[in-house]
């Protein structure tokens, strides 16, 4: 029996629609956490976090309000991570879906609401920031009921900054959302749906717990890793890891584990007995990257922190993966796997703040499933080891399915932006305030080409989108390589559309003619695809003033000083090679020269 009536629910919102301000709310207004220690922001911990105002990690919290024990689990909202996020919401009854009264729905708004339904959580529809000057909130309210199918009665109103409408959305907590169901055993079963790291205690799991009770000193096993353990410490967040004597059927709290070693704990997993008769929890599925950079130190002294920092990243966040690499001038680094942009971008991020590392990140790929004219099938994720052109029986790469959310005004510059990157339009819907609702599916590289920096542009910062991930599909793409003195560089490789090989195989040339220093010799810059050279420059030989310590006397003899110069050259042009500086490298291969 579950001691205590309990309701577990999370927040769902599209960014800045004031979700960490409503948490603030909640916490103040439940007592949880005493007004001297209140600030901004408080589940919000890391300050990566704050300053861009999105939810990176999870984080869990239990409130008090009356007799009802409130569990809640605060959620990063961005599709890089939704798997955890289809975690976390399985592990709760009930979620509030924040909709900003300013802003209106938007795209994020639609793909959380789909995944808050697919879990078949209870859903308490939410408009926000309505002490705002510009807020709309009957038209709003109008918008939600249409999309959650509920009464525009039942649509809440809340100021996240003043407070207002915040004790009905606790009694509606109580009221709409249902309690956990009753154990079905005395056997522990629980759900990871997080995990932290500490240097002395190991990884602590965060749990929802299904059956049983959990306790320290129990031998348990994750049933996907089989590795066992013994529970160091269970507890609940408040939100500070807090010890208590146990965790039984409904709550949600944490389990220290003691374990060290990276990849043995992963979301989704279930936590049990050695031998239990339960059945794993559904849903496990272990993290698969879809998105590849390049990581190195910009000193080579600093490779064995960059290896140290990595493992203990991936102790706290199993969906990071890694193996070594060497480039020719950048030295040895790491190529890196992540589950989207905004994943690199907070790894990379991460590396720099937290572990002081200067880094050099090439520009983002995807993984492509190549198969080859011999029968042979490979996934590849870097282009240096793309297969040569005719060596290739068919490619395939990922599609998402985009959904951009747009001012009317912007509807023409969009259909273009749509076209140039290879989208296929699906579907468009009117909302009642004139906005445009407009469904795609496209390459997942184009996506990553500048989609969204020129989405923002068009609609003068006023579009939204998000992104989910659909199946793989037959790809129209060449390998770009980049000859210097007629021999190739594998850093300057790329992977692009067949469609836009011309153009960016004059792009690179051009960029490179512009930074490369001048040799002895004359210097051929090229682009090779589809087995030819498609685009060539010239770099004009250094010029060396051969004869400038004559004076007077007989011509002859600047001819001959210039003639020895001549052949010097024409030997160099025959067998020199191009040394490349490292600056230049960071210019052509780094993520922000895209």
């Amino acid at each position: 029996m579950i001691p205590d009536p309990i309701r577990n629910f999370s927040i769902i919102a599209h960014v800045d629609h004031g979700k960490s301000t409503l948490a603030d709310r909640l916490l103040e207004r439940t007592g949880t956490i005493p007004a001297r220690k209140m600030r901004a922001q408080v589940l919000d911990r890391m300050d990566l976090e704050r300053e861009r105002g999105i939810t990176i990690k999870m984080q869990p919290v239990q409130m008090r309000y009356g007799a009802y024990v409130l569990n809640l689990i605060d959620t990063p909202g961005h599709i890089d991570f939704s798997y955890e996020v289809s975690r976390a919401l399985s592990a709760v009854e009930g979620v509030l879906l924040l909709v900003d009264s300013t802003q209106g729905i938007q795209a994020q708004t639609l793909t959380t609401f789909a995944a808050a339904k697919a879990q078949n959580c209870a859903i308490i529809p939410v408009v926000s920031k309505i002490d705002a000057p510009s807020a709309r909130v009957d038209d709003v309210t109008a918008e939600l009921a249409k999309l959650t199918g509920v009464p525009s009665a039942e649509v809440l109103a809340v100021s996240g900054k003043t407070g207002a409408g915040v004790d009905a959305l606790l009694d509606a907590i109580v009221s709409r959302v249902p309690p956990p169901a009753a154990s079905r055993g005395d056997e522990p079963r629980g759900l990871i749906f997080d995990f932290s790291y500490s240097a002395h205690r190991g990884i602590a799991v965060y749990l929802r717990v299904f059956d049983g009770t959990f306790r320290k000193g129990q031998t348990l096993r994750f049933r996907a890793a089989g590795q066992e353990f013994v529970a160091l410490e269970t507890g609940i967040f408040t939100p500070e890891e807090t010890p208590s004597d146990s965790l039984s059927s409904g709550d949600i709290g944490y389990v220290v584990t003691g374990v060290k070693e990276a990849g043995v704990v992963a979301v989704g997993d279930t936590v049990g007995p050695t031998k239990g008769a339960l059945p794993p929890l559904p849903g496990f599925a272990r993290p698969r990257p879809v998105v590849w950079a390049s990581v190195y130190p910009e000193s080579q002294d600093d490779l064995p922190l960059l290896r140290q920092s990595l493992v203990r990243l991936r102790l706290s966040d199993s969906s990071l993966s890694f193996e070594e690499e060497s480039s020719g001038v950048l030295g040895r680094g790491f190529r890196c796997g992540f589950l989207g942009l905004l994943h690199l971008e907070i790894v990379t991020e991460r590396l720099r703040r937290e572990f002081g590392l200067a880094l050099i990140v090439t520009i983002p790929t995807i993984s492509y499933a190549v198969a080859r004219t011999s029968g042979a099938r490979e996934v590849v994720y870097t282009p240096a080891k793309f297969p040569e052109h005719g060596d290739i029986a068919e490619i395939r790469e990922p599609w998402v399915k985009v959904i951009v959310i747009a001012p009317p005004e912007a509807m023409s510059a969009l259909v273009q932006l749509l076209y140039e990157h290879e989208a296929d339009t699906k579907a468009t819907e009117t909302f009642p305030d004139g906005r445009i609702e407009l469904t795609a599916e496209m390459p997942l590289r184009e996506l990553m080409r500048g989609f969204f920096d020129r989405l923002k542009n068009i609609s003068s910062g006023y579009a939204s989108l998000a992104y989910e991930f659909l199946d793989e599909r037959p790809a129209d793409v060449v390998r770009l390589d980049v000859l210097v003195a007629e021999e190739a560089v594998p850093a300057f490789a790329r992977i692009v559309a067949r469609r836009r090989v011309q153009e960016e195989a004059e792009k690179m040339v051009d960029k490179l003619h512009a930074i490369l220093p001048k040799q002895l010799f004359v210097t051929k810059i090229q682009a090779r695809a589809l087995g030819r050279i498609i685009a060539s420059r010239t770099l004009s030989a250094m010029r060396k003033d051969v004869t400038g310590y004559l004076y007077g006397g007989d011509v002859s003899r600047k001819k001959k000083l210039l003639e020895k110069q001549k052949r010097g050259k024409k030997k160099l042009l025959a067998r020199g090679k191009v040394d490349i500086p490292e600056e230049v490298f960071m210019k052509m291969v780094q993520e922000s020269d895209r």
